[in-house]
């Protein structure tokens, strides 16, 4: 049998992810509670949206698809991030009313870096953060969209911390050692994420949450998970392996692009039915109980 090498990371990251098993555990068990606590704030499952960019409008609708998702967020309670935009597309998010988190590229123009991050701080963002893994490309510093991105340091890092009141979330993490260094900077989230397969043969992130998890053990630190998550057993497993929460990402795409606010409300109720259904059948009663003790690692 001919040997056929795989470097794409979300065909590894799928294959990984779908080597989990699941036991069931019925008898005494109850119907689960999926609600979830982040930042003091309680949403009414562990699944939130991508920080998605340049999302414009589908079918001719009056609002682009990053409002249209947003709306959903809000109408289904769950924490929304956003990702790469200027800051009057950013106003018009706030406006949907979701609560949501403002993603900032690691842009070479600092002054760009806090004008953004204060902005979303002054019109009432829920948090903000940066998207560590596009600080590199194929030819040195990564270029996105026209923009120069610029490498970043911990005494950077810090100094954003520092000059917010709002959580700090870190989006790019897929080790040990930088989830601690965000950890002791003051960081109070973490998005373990490939960034949908920009490194290759990047470990999956569900490969890595365990050590993360374990790293970040007394530490005020949510982890949320990212990449190749489409349903509610793909959320039960990251928080069985050490994640609070998971984003879906390109998965909730389809929905929003043919049916919008409505299409990513079905889509994430969808996803918060199976994640509940799952729990019920493994005998935890709430998000904050999953633990691994249901997963089985099939290797075929």
């Amino acid at each position: 049998m001919e040997y056929s090498r795989i470097s794409d990371a979300n065909i590894i990251t799928a294959k990984y992810m779908d080597s989990i098993l699941i036991k069931e555990r019925l008898i005494d068990s109850v119907v689960a509670d999926t609600k979830t606590k982040v930042f003091g704030e309680t949403f009414d499952m562990p699944v939130f949206t991508p920080a998605f960019s340049h999302l414009g409008k589908y079918n001719g609708r009056d609002l682009t698809g990053l409002e249209e998702y947003s709306v959903a967020a809000k109408n289904k309670n769950i924490l929304n991030f956003v990702g790469m935009m200027e800051n009057d597309m950013f106003a018009k998010i706030i406006a949907t009313g979701a609560k949501t988190v403002r993603i900032v590229k690691p842009y070479a123009d600092n002054g760009k870096v806090r004008d953004q991050m204060q902005y979303a701080e002054s019109i009432g963002a829920f948090g903000i953060g940066m998207d560590i893994d596009h600080i590199f490309g194929n030819t040195g510093l990564d270029i996105v969209i026209g923009e120069q991105m610029a490498v970043q340091t911990t005494d950077m890092l810090a100094s954003y911390i520092e000059s917010s009141k709002l959580p700090f979330v870190v989006k790019g993490v897929l080790s040990a050692e930088d989830a601690v260094k965000c950890a002791e900077i003051g960081a109070k989230a973490i998005i373990v994420s490939h960034h949908h397969g920009r490194l290759p043969y990047a470990a999956p992130p569900m490969m890595v949450l365990p050590e993360i998890k374990e790293a970040l053990e007394g530490k005020d630190v949510k982890i949320i998970v990212d990449c190749g998550i489409a349903s509610g057993a793909d959320v039960y497993k990251a928080i069985a392996l050490g994640a609070d929460a998971a984003a879906v990402g390109r998965s909730m795409l389809p929905a929003l692009e043919i049916e919008g606010t409505a299409g990513v409300e079905r889509f994430l109720q969808s996803v918060s039915d199976e994640l509940r259904f799952i729990m019920s059948c493994t005998g935890f009663a709430k998000v904050s109980d999953i633990d691994d003790s249901c997963l089985y690692q099939y290797m075929s």
